[in-house]
């Protein structure tokens, strides 16, 4: 076997390399350990669990979710933690806040509630190109929020094909476009253009090019083609970038911001006056992160425009007829607002109003009605998915006129078999895996070493150190699971406030916020990696806007100054 092929061969296995190697190679931290430090033992053999899962969570050599539930296996038989205790942390509240917001989220887009919120916005919204991308961005922002940012993309992203194919069939070429080295506008000279049919198939975009008819080939102009593919790579940046901003704005609108609630909770559990209080409910969290979210969007809006629509004109007003035709065709694809959407609605917007109103902070809260303590997020979340399974389909024939011809009982808004299909279960084990990981660190006291050792880092300005912090976590949630690097960083982070004597909030917040923005890379978000896979970009497409979406980060840290800089024991 020749050298490349023996290199070709060794490449082609490289996860079976990664999965075997990973714990040979790190063996010689525990035994080193136990024979200089005895007393350490514990510390090491969690730490070698650790690092085991911190190199297969990076490469991704089996499933996120598959080495989330490899605590089970490592720490009973490293002798760090016993099974029973650890296994709780795979169902523990926050979980449950998770499981039961995904299941209203299942129901909204059951019932294609969230697709008509979506047209609804964007028949509001005027169809010149930067406020088009305005539309698509609030209803994806806003949607974000309360269901999964890849369900969202998913959902907002053939919508988005479905304009530009229109503009590219109708001439886009109409709008003019200011020159960018003398800001002269020149109107398109040829307005025959060559037509691009885009299928999909099997999940892959197939372009396939045509001429118009007509004895000879005819020609797009260049000017205008260029303008066409700006305004495509622009929709499609902005659907993924409001995606991510919109998932940060609520506890449950993406998966890191729970692993800092369940975090948070162990925290403030270990070191306030009253365990079990939450260090971070829904309010709390919206309060801090929403400014940043509206921040965020708004910024990425603007960026977006200079970087690839630049000083574009209106489009002509057959272009904006033509725009707002296939909107509203979509639309009344969906036909009238039907029974199951209202309910969907109702309980949707009920729950929501539950979570903010339990303890809101600046008053009494319907959670304050009940034994101190006892009810948590989780509590209407599971009790609104219940009732969704509970609720019919079909209107009562009791408040209706209509002479229903099947008397049988109307199906349930949602069923078990719809929720199995859709309920992300990975993301529900990685965040047990996290908190399993969090316990038992605790547990073998490895967490109180690493606090320890992170007291160096006292004399840093607790400014310049939540710069510090965001842009390396950022850095790193580039490449790795967003849920993986908060579930690895913020109990790090955690430590690290308490042992320099900073209120953890101060540090974790922006930490938080960092592990979602992942922006520069396909592979990095699953949002990015379905727009990416329609072919409208490049990878120098989306590392090139990314400087403004990164450097979002550095208004974020001023953000927590208000919380205490003293952390109370």
């Amino acid at each position: 076997m020749t050298r490349p092929n023996f290199f070709k061969q060794l490449w082609w296995f490289r996860s079976s390399l990664f999965l075997f190697l990973t714990p040979v190679v790190l063996l010689p931290l525990p035994i080193v350990v136990a024979v200089q430090y005895p007393e350490r033992w514990r510390e090491a053999n969690c730490a070698y669990a650790l690092l085991i899962m911190a190199v297969y969570w990076v490469t991704e050599v089996i499933p996120l979710a598959v080495t989330a539930l490899l605590p089970v296996v490592l720490m009973p038989l490293l002798g760090v933690m016993k099974s029973e205790p650890l296994c709780k942390n795979y169902l523990k509240d926050t979980n449950m806040l998770f499981v039961g917001g995904l299941i209203v989220a299942v129901a909204v887009e059951k019932w294609n509630l969230h697709k008509r919120i979506a047209l609804r916005v964007l028949m509001m919204v005027g169809t010149s190109p930067r406020w088009l991308m305005l539309g698509f961005m609030l209803p994806t922002w806003f949607l974000s929020m309360w269901i999964s940012n890849t369900a969202t993309t998913a959902m907002m992203v053939p919508i988005v094909q479905a304009v530009l194919d229109q503009l590219k069939e109708h001439s886009y070429g109409r709008i003019e476009i200011a020159e960018e080295n003398g800001g002269i506008s020149n109107p398109a000279m040829d307005k025959d253009d060559v037509e691009e049919e885009k299928t999909e198939k099997d999940g892959e975009v197939e372009e396939r090019a045509f001429t118009a008819d007509g004895p000879e080939d005819r020609k797009q102009d260049p000017e205008v083609e260029a303008a066409y593919k700006k305004l495509c790579k622009c929709l499609c940046l902005c659907v993924c970038y409001s995606a991510t901003m919109g998932g940060i704005a609520t506890l449950t609108g993406t998966g890191p911001n729970l692993v800092m609630k369940g975090q948070v909770d162990i925290l403030f559990t270990r070191y306030e006056e009253q365990p079990g209080v939450p260090g971070v409910n829904f309010s709390s969290w919206i309060v801090f992160s929403f400014p940043a979210s509206v921040l965020g969007l708004l910024l990425a809006w603007c960026w977006l425009q200079l970087m690839f629509l630049g000083c574009c004109k209106p489009a002509g007003l057959e272009d904006r007829v033509r725009v707002k035709s296939i909107i509203r065709r979509e639309y009344a694809k969906l036909g009238p607002i039907s029974f199951p959407e209202v309910v969907v609605l109702v309980h949707f917007s009920l729950l929501a109003l539950l979570w903010l109103l339990r303890q809101p902070g600046f008053m009494k809260g319907w959670g304050d009605l009940f034994t101190e303590g006892y009810v948590s997020g989780s509590t209407p979340a599971i009790a609104i998915a219940v009732l969704l399974f509970a609720m019919p389909s079909r209107k009562p024939t009791l408040y209706t006129k209509d002479d229903l011809s099947d008397p049988a009982p109307a199906p349930p808004i949602l069923t078990w078999p719809a929720v199995h299909e859709k309920l992300p279960w990975s993301v529900v084990l990685l965040l047990g895996g996290g908190f399993a990981l969090a316990d038992a660190a605790k547990v073998s006291g490895l967490s109180s070493l690493i606090g320890d050792t992170l007291t160096v880092l006292k004399g840093i300005h607790p400014i310049l150190l939540v710069l510090i912090i965001c842009t390396v976590v950022a850095a790193a949630t580039e490449v790795t699971s967003n849920v993986a690097t908060a579930t690895l960083t913020i109990p790090i982070i955690g430590e690290l406030a308490i042992a320099i004597g900073v209120h953890p909030l101060y540090l974790i917040f922006p930490a938080s916020l960092a592990t979602s923005f992942a922006f520069m890379l396909p592979v990095a978000t699953p949002p990015n990696a379905i727009v990416f896979a329609y072919g409208h970009l490049q990878v120098k497409d989306m590392v090139r806007p990314p400087p403004l979406p990164s450097c979002y980060l550095w208004p974020c840290p001023p953000m927590p100054l208000c919380l205490p800089m003293g952390i109370s024991r």
